[in-house]
């Protein structure tokens, strides 16, 4: 991990920087088709950072048919896994390299705190691609158990032409979860960044040129999700897409699937975790470090955010103490001051619908406030009725809806009282009931002691509405870019006379 730098460092980086601008299609920069652009703003700032290439249909027919001739005609599919290896290796390395500039970028792009990117998203994107480079070369295919007269191979096959859609809210990291495993798999990629954040996947297509990947094997195509999106959805020659975002977005691309070739398609949609605190957790103090970072880190736009705590009556008021003292140990301000740890919401429409959420009739125990720019402070909330809200729907901001249980049965109850099975915490001292709720909870990561997602080497998805198709991370990441074939061999003399 690189050292952090200070504001004036992080400030000289930021006044020198030049961001890419155009689609990156075939191993180049390129201008829309259209010649239309679109201003990706700093939401810390609201000033325009630059006018990005506002792909359409055109970019992306355009796009797909130099990701399909990559993948026929094998210059990456057909790679030796060794030398795709080498590659992404090498791509990891770049970025090493730039990491300073490329922590910077995201941050001035998403208003995300430059502390959180030079620590977290940039070092892990790396570690993400690094873990599935190594993977490429270890992962072996099977023989079925065989009589004397047959031998039957099962084969991994790169699934084709892929698309890559990605949120606004971790981009580097989201980037490197998929792109990982689909071109590590063989794949040919067109990522479809968030509009407010496209900015470090175009830089990372241009590092992964120099690196030595293949023109035409990975695409970046920046516009909106009517201009680029949709048509990415619904093209004919696209087979298989990942999708992260919004449960609302993930229906629309089941539904281009359904409506086109049925394409394959993966999603990973949001979530209202919960974090259940039991009368028996031990070190209240941990456990509210723990929950004050599941709720605000990021700025609560996380869709595993622990946005939920259920906590049972004898611990609550303790707990709540604990918490607030936490939570002053995350000043909110100028996100490439690395003394921050709350940055700006990503854009001023997501600013309003995450304030349209304060100022009801719940008990603010903490924050509350905004200030001008994109700025929500983090908050807790009192909440007698579970119905309310705040405690049911997706927020994406940093605010924390606090519902008090008397019991275990009546916590995990609530727990899966929602839409969404994404993530979920329990704490407590008693593995037995640490296990027995972690097994109830209807959720894909459930966290014992801890507010987390797992690690690379752990599958991420949801239940419900919070994940359809497949799953993200370790190797079951590679599943969703690969497809299985069975070869059947025929060894006995019967089938040497019938061929004679």
């Amino acid at each position: 991990m690189n050292a952090v730098l200070t504001i004036d460092e992080y400030s000289a980086i930021a006044a020198n920087v030049v961001p890419p601008t155009g689609a990156f299609i075939d191993g180049a920069f390129r201008p829309a088709i259209s010649g239309r652009t679109f201003p990706t703003v700093n939401p810390a700032t609201g000033e325009v950072i630059a006018e990005v290439a506002s792909c359409e249909a055109a970019d992306v027919d355009f796009a797909v048919q130099k990701a399909r001739d990559a993948f026929e005609d094998g210059r990456w599919s057909k790679l030796h896994p060794g030398a795709r290896k080498e590659v992404l290796i090498r791509l990891a390395k770049l970025m090493t390299r730039h990491a300073h500039e490329l922590a910077v970028l995201e941050s001035l792009d998403s208003g995300k705190p430059i502390y959180d990117c030079e620590t977290v998203d940039v070092p892990e994107t790396i570690h993400v691609l690094k873990w599935h480079a190594e993977l490429i070369d270890k992962i072996y295919d099977q023989v079925s158990p065989a009589s004397d007269d047959h031998i039957a191979m099962i084969l991994r096959e790169p699934v084709g032409v892929v698309g890559l859609v990605l949120p606004w809210n971790f981009p580097l990291l989201m980037l490197a979860w998929k792109i990982g495993p689909a071109l590590a798999s063989g794949c040919s990629v067109i990522v479809k960044p968030a509009s407010e954040t496209s900015l470090t996947a175009l830089r990372v297509a241009e590092l992964a040129m120099e690196a030595g990947l293949p023109a035409g094997v990975l695409n970046v195509i920046p516009g909106s999700g009517r201009g680029a999106g949709e048509p990415l959805g619904r093209h004919m020659d696209v087979d298989m897409v990942s999708f992260t975002g919004s449960t609302a977005t993930g229906r629309r691309f089941l539904t281009y699937a359904g409506e086109s070739n049925l394409k394959e398609v993966v999603l990973e949609m949001g979530g209202k975790n919960p974090a259940v605190v039991l009368d028996d957790a031990e070190n209240l103090d941990r456990v509210a470090a723990h929950v004050v970072n599941g709720a605000f880190w990021n700025m609560g736009e996380n869709c595993s955010a622990a946005s939920r705590l259920i906590v049972q009556k004898g611990v609550k008021d303790e707990l709540l103490d604990r918490m607030i003292a936490h939570a002053r140990e995350w000043p909110m301000g100028e996100p490439l001051d690395p003394r921050n740890r709350v940055g700006a919401l990503v854009s001023q429409g997501h600013f309003a619908k995450v304030a349209s959420y304060l100022g009801g009739a719940e008990t603010v125990l903490m924050g509350g406030g905004t200030e001008k720019g994109a700025f929500v402070e983090p908050t807790i909330l009192d909440i007698a009725d579970p119905a309310a809200l705040p405690a049911r729907e997706e927020i994406f901001g940093p605010i924390l809806s606090v519902l008090t249980v008397e019991s275990f049965e009546e916590a995990i109850q609530l727990a899966n009282d929602t839409p969404y099975g994404l993530a979920a915490s329990i704490f407590t001292a008693n593995v037995k009931t640490a296990i027995r709720g972690a097994r109830a909870i209807r959720a894909g990561t459930v966290t014992v002691n801890s507010f987390g997602e797992g690690d690379i080497t752990t599958p991420f998805g949801g239940f419900k509405q919070s994940g359809f198709g497949g799953r993200d991370n370790g190797i079951h990441a590679h599943d969703q870019y690969t497809q299985l074939k069975t070869i059947w061999v025929d060894l006995s003399d019967d089938a040497d006379e019938a061929v004679e």
